[in-house]
This record gives C-alpha cells, sequence and structure tokens, in this order.
C-alpha cells in the first residue's frame, strides 16, 4: 500500500512523546510551526510520533498526568508532567499536513498515574483502543496525513508493553515473537484495525530477536520497523566492553559517565569494525525483509541507543556512525523510509544544529532506490 504510492524512499524523524511532554521553556517542542519547519528544511518527509492511544481511548480531552520512563535520557520529560492529548494530537498533525509533513503514528504506553494502559487484557483491547484513536484523527478529515500505525514500539519489550499477559516467558524474563500467544496479540489486534482503515499500513516495531527472524511470523504486517543500533546486543559487545547497562542508565548518572570516558575511545580503536558489525545487522534484516516480501522502515538506530548532549560528550563520531549506517542501509533498496538517527529533534542540539549534515543524509535518503 505505501510502497506503491511511493517513488523514492522517505527521510523520518522521530519524535516520540516528545512532541507532547517537552514543551516547557527550553525544552524543543513549545513552538510546533518553529520546529516543523526547521525539519522541513533539514529535509524530513515525516515523523513518528506517539498517539497515547490508551489515554485517548479513556478519555482524549482530560488532562493526564504521566510518571517518568527515565530522568537522564533527553526524550519525554524526566519529571512528572501533564497533557491532554486531544485536541493536541490533531492540532500537531494538522500543522504537519499544512506543511507536507506525514505522520506515523506509535505508542510508547506512558504510564499515567492511574496506570490505564494496565486496563489493556486482549489482542481485542489493542485493537480497539487504536481504532478509537483513528476514529478521532478520521473525525477531523486527518487520516491523509497518517502514513503507517506501529501498534506497539518494540514489541513485546516489558517497558512498552507492560500489559502483555504471556504463557511463558521467553530469555531474561521477555517475552519472545515466536511464541503463539505473541503473535496473536499482534495478528488480531491488526486485524480489528484493517477491517476499520483498510487503506492504512499496520506494524508492531521491533528492537532484537533478529538472528532468529526465521522463526516468525510477519505474514500479518504490511511492513517490517526494526531499529538497529550498532551497539545493541545482537550487533556487536560494545556495551559490555565499555562496562555500559542501558537497564540501569535510564535513571543512574554512572552509565551516561561511562559513556562520556569510554565510548569514543572505544569506537576511535577500530571504527572500522565496529562500522562492520552495524553493516552484518543492516545485511541481516535487509535478508529477512527480501524472504518475507517485507518492505523495511527504520525509525530508531544505526549508533548506540543513549547519549544526549552531555560534558565529554562529542556528537561527531556518532554523527560518522549514523552516516555510514544510512548509506549502507539506503544501498540495499529495501527501506522505504529511514531516519538518520534517533536523536533528530530539537533536543538533541549538538545533532541538530549540524543542517548541513541532515541535509546530505536526507539528499542520500532520496536518491536511494526501493526494490
Amino acid at each position: 500500500m505505501l510502497k506503491s504510492k511511493l517513488t523514492h524512499p522517505l527521510a523520518i524523524a522521530m519524535w516520540d512523546f516528545s512532541w507532547l511532554e517537552r514543551r516547557w521553556p527550553g525544552a524543543g517542542y513549545e513552538d510546533w510551526g518553529k520546529v516543523l519547519d526547521e525539519l522541513k528544511e533539514r529535509g524530513y518527509d515525516a515523523v513518528r510520533i506517539d498517539a497515547y492511544p490508551h489515554l485517548i481511548a479513556s478519555d482524549p480531552a482530560r488532562e493526564w498526568e504521566l510518571l517518568p520512563v527515565w530522568s537522564q535520557h533527553d526524550w519525554g520529560s524526566p519529571a512528572p508532567t501533564r497533557v491532554r492529548v486531544q485536541p493536541a494530537l490533531n492540532e500537531f498533525i494538522g500543522l504537519c499536513a499544512e506543511r507536507g509533513v506525514k505522520v506515523a503514528l506509535s505508542s510508547w504506553f506512558r504510564q499515567d498515574e492511574n496506570d490505564v494502559r494496565m486496563h489493556i487484557k486482549s489482542p481485542e483491547d489493542l485493537g480497539q483502543i487504536w481504532k478509537r484513536t483513528l476514529d478521532t484523527i478520521a473525525e477531523a478529515g486527518l487520516m491523509d496525513s497518517i502514513l503507517w500505525v506501529d501498534l506497539c514500539n518494540e514489541w513485546p519489550v516489558p517497558l512498552w508493553a507492560p500489559f502483555l499477559k504471556f504463557a511463558s516467558e521467553g530469555i531474561d524474563g521477555v517475552p519472545s515473537r515466536t511464541q503463539p500467544d505473541i503473535r496473536k496479540w499482534m495478528a488480531d489486534a491488526i486485524s480489528i484495525l484493517r477491517q476499520a482503515y483498510p487503506s492504512l499500513d499496520y506494524c508492531f516495531s521491533y528492537t532484537g530477536e533478529y538472528t532468529n527472524w526465521r522463526e516468525q511470523d510477519v505474514s500479518f504486517m504490511d511492513l517490517l520497523e526494526p531499529h538497529i543500533w550498532m551497539a545493541q546486543e545482537e550487533v556487536s559487545d560494545f556495551e559490555p566492553r565499555m562496562g555500559f547497562d542501558l537497564g540501569k542508565a535510564g535513571f543512574d548518572p554512572a552509565m551516561y559517565d561511562i559513556l562520556a570516558r569510554k565510548a569514543e575511545p572505544l569506537y576511535r580503536e577500530n571504527p572500522d569494525h565496529w562500522k562492520s558489525c552495524l553493516k552484518g545487522g543492516i545485511d541481516l534484516l535487509a535478508e529477512w525483509s527480501r524472504e518475507t516480501g517485507k518492505p523495511l522502515i527504520t525509525t530508531e538506530g544505526w549508533a548506540l541507543v543513549a547519549y544526549k548532549d552531555w560534558p565529554l560528550l562529542d556528537w561527531e563520531w556518532v554523527k560518522e556512525l549514523c552516516a555510514f549506517g544510512v548509506e549502507e542501509a539506503s544501498k540495499t533498496g529495501r527501506w522505504m523510509a529511514l531516519s538518520t538517527s534517533h536523536f533528530c529533534g530539537p533536543q538533541f542540539v549538538g545533532m541538530w544544529q549540524d543542517i548541513e549534515w541532515h541535509k546530505r543524509l536526507t539528499d542520500l535518503i532520496h536518491q536511494g532506490h526501493i526494490e
């Protein structure tokens, strides 16, 4: 569907839940029109955002108090904050439409003080909350702006899908997409949406289980949205060699101290090795795409997961590695939308301010082909 409408790959940024939660002075998203103009200036065609479907389904106009998912990273709010999802969501999509920016919808299922996300008890519940969310967008006449719907960010990671009730636990307590019940959640929820809005594309984004892709059924999805970094576990041993623990990094400032002192020196010791690791991961995803006939989209990825503007954290090596990832992915012809990184937002000033870097990579993305 989406693939048939594209003449070239799209350049996309991930604004996650930051678009709504980071609106205090200096947080980056105070003026949506301004930052969307800056996004266009850098050559981007689309944004992927959190639509908060569980909150919309419960009460779209209510003011919700959200709890921080972390305090050390610069996505979203590092402290409790309050949001009202509608009409803000439609206002944002409308501003995107005025600028020719398309919108991909996802959800990180942010926790509010009443934890209403835990009311999701079944695949049918998941499908229905998304249907009600799309209904509010359709009623405003904004559906032409929607590119695809990712029903849950990085499924089935418990941080983003805590409502999952699975029959048996996978490795380290994380459910696996090879499990029949996890597959059923995906297929049944998408089926509900496809009946209601058949012209849209649907998927669940992923952040792991890439090496066992042959054991996974993705027949019910329209596309694959894998997130891939050089530093993730299936791609390299970069993080353990630093002594960095991503699971602790959300609230433990010591993890950013490790990044500041060890990340760039480790990369600079042998950049070709780390690039080769990333290329291996990209080639694996391209093989998955070819074998299943599903086009790829990546909205998060390339260097390492955690980074920010901080003392001793330089952006140049991150940009170097991200550029390499974009170039290699583009060569495969399997990606129909690519991000330059998951730091492509105004709160990451060191990345955002390099306008020419963004233009070079978005031009490269646009010049790519789609098999």
